[in-house]
């Protein structure tokens, strides 16, 4: 698809392990890639512009991922169905959540006490998270990239790829 090769190039060239791709699903849409140690790989946020070119890149992106586990989805109706039916078509185990989930889990209470708080929160913590990884991009992220991130590690923990995560809520 035009305008996401760039992605597929990226992708396919990862080594041979399992991986678990991260949605917080909308046209403007976030996501994270995590290895099956836990560790993000990348992230990135994208304005798909509608539903029917959001369904293409779903497409281009879960068929260009080696070796993909997971489709952890946050958020629902037809932008979530996108992801969720090419991952079907493909094999791919999902995993749906919405922000009330893992933030519940992630984040302290005072942490989460507005969705714009939240949001926030998100943003600073992924910022850490990312600060600390080995992805390739050190860009400050969107709250949409931020809380794919936060899915993406909150899923991590969901399907065994990490036992424990450090304290999340000191950088708040």
């Amino acid at each position: 698809m035009q305008g996401y090769s760039y992605l597929s190039h990226m992708i396919t060239e990862l080594p041979e392990i399992r991986h678990l791709l991260a949605v917080d699903a909308g046209v403007k849409t976030g996501l994270a890639l995590y290895n099956s140690k836990g560790q993000l790989l990348w992230y990135r946020s994208h304005n798909m512009g509608s539903v029917k070119n959001l369904r293409k890149a779903a497409y281009t992106l879960l068929n260009s991922i080696a070796h993909i586990e997971y489709l952890a989805v946050e958020g629902g109706g037809p932008v979530a169905q996108a992801w969720t039916r090419e991952a079907v078509s493909l094999g791919i185990r999902i995993i749906t959540t919405d922000a009330g989930i893992w933030r519940s889990e992630l984040l302290t209470i005072r942490a989460r006490r507005t969705g714009q708080e939240a949001k926030k929160n998100a943003i600073k913590i992924a910022w850490q998270l990312i600060k600390n990884s080995e992805a390739p991009s050190k860009n400050y992220p969107t709250h949409d990239a931020a809380e794919a991130i936060l899915t993406g590690l909150w899923a991590c923990l969901k399907t065994g790829y990490l036992q424990t995560i450090p304290d999340l809520n000191k950088h708040l």
